[in-house]
């Protein structure tokens, strides 16, 4: 894999287009698009190209004025009415957008920031020592790569990831990367804590028991993704992370002040703003599933952008994925069905679930709707 002096990747023909080829080099450099980026690149590889379709609507041209709802949590444990009307603004939250965001969470601002910091020091490393976590082997509990499903996707996004399985088995300390080792350790501690509150907001907004999705085992498995989006010369070519749904029950993402990030509501692509100290939760396709499609799934997306390095910190709160686990079954939770409310989904082994989300990458057709009773598959 070679720069041309124009600013182009190019392989050895330049007449012929093998995009196996292109992708297996870039996969080999171990590099990442940051590598791409620091080499002066102006043309990205064409497997990053999206579909025009894909990448309309940039900031500029939604005129939309609609915003995602910001949550105070302030209060939240001292006042009950208060309580309450956090938990109905949760609930409005979930069932119109998917997505919310909240401010005095409780996760002290030096830490996020320093996990923000701790991300980047990760990412900007010598390449030559990040290649020592460079892997596609999803069962190991630290990995880096760029593209989870680079081999298999359409098209390549714009972004580079490390990826840490936190809870239940943390890994060894020592195979956590040296430069974030602490604060990853210390915010997903935090992250954890604030994943038992908001699954007890989430119970008392469905009418159930606080105690009902931590009885479920939904808060005991987290896996933190650390994203690095460095600038892109091309960004009206690709996508910082194309449109999808999150497989999990939830997700807590904390984002530096680039922004990119848009939900997709009333057809519209809305900007998520960059709120100083807030976090930004979105319910995911097993969320969907379990509450009975009363709450929803949002589809989202990050666009890749000419300023940046843009950083962000993912963390799923999802099922556990062992083999003791593969026949444990999720469905629709029976006390959100009843006679006017049939069951939309039936229930499906983790085993299913598993498979389904081995090739949901390729589609992006989000999770539960495989699950559907009618069979349909919605967009």
């Amino acid at each position: 894999m070679t720069i041309t002096d124009n600013g182009e990747l190019q392989t050895e023909k330049v007449s012929e287009y093998d995009r196996e080829r292109e992708i297996q080099e870039f996969d080999d450099s171990k590099a990442g698009v940051k590598g791409l980026a620091d080499a002066g690149i102006t043309k990205i590889p064409r497997f990053f190209h999206h579909d025009e379709s894909a990448v309309e609507n940039k900031p500029g041209s939604n005129v939309s004025t609609l915003s995602i709802p910001l949550i105070d949590l302030k209060g939240l444990t001292e006042n009950a009415h208060l309580r309450g009307q956090i938990v109905d603004r949760i609930k409005e939250a979930c069932e119109r957008w998917g997505f919310f965001q909240i401010v005095n969470h409780g996760i002290p601002v030096d830490v996020m920031n320093e996990m923000i910091e701790g991300v980047r020091r990760f990412h900007e490393m010598e390449t030559e020592v990040k290649k020592q976590y460079y892997s596609r082997d999803n069962k190991r509990k630290v990995l880096y790569n760029s593209n989870f499903r680079l081999h298999q996707a359409s098209c390549a996004n714009w972004s580079d990831t490390l990826y840490v399985f936190m809870a239940p088995d943390p890994p060894p300390p020592e195979e956590l990367p040296e430069v974030c080792r602490d604060i990853i350790t210390e915010y997903s501690k935090q992250v954890m804590n604030l994943g038992l509150t908001l699954f007890e907001l989430l119970a008392e907004a469905l009418g159930l028991n606080s105690n009902h999705f931590p009885d479920m085992d939904c808060a005991e498995v987290l896996r933190v993704s650390c994203h690095y989006n460095p600038p892109c010369p091309e960004p009206h070519l690709t996508l910082g992370q194309r449109k999808h749904t999150d497989s999990a029950f939830l997700t807590a993402l904390l984002q530096d002040q680039i922004g990119g990030l848009q939900v997709l509501h009333n057809d519209q692509w809305i900007d998520v703003p960059c709120t100083p100290g807030s976090l930004t939760i979105n319910i995911g396709d097993l969320m969907q599933l379990v509450s009975n499609d009363k709450f929803k799934s949002g589809l989202h997306r990050v666009l890749a952008k000419s300023i940046g390095p843009r950083i962000s910190v993912a963390s799923f709160f999802r099922m556990q994925f062992d083999e003791s686990s593969k026949t444990k079954v999720y469905g629709p939770i029976k006390e959100m069905i009843s006679e006017e409310n049939p069951p939309v989904y039936r229930a499906a082994t983790v085993h299913e679930i598993l498979s389904c989300h081995s090739y949901k990458g390729l589609d992006w057709i989000p999770m539960a709707s495989h699950f559907k009773i009618n069979g349909s598959i919605s967009d």
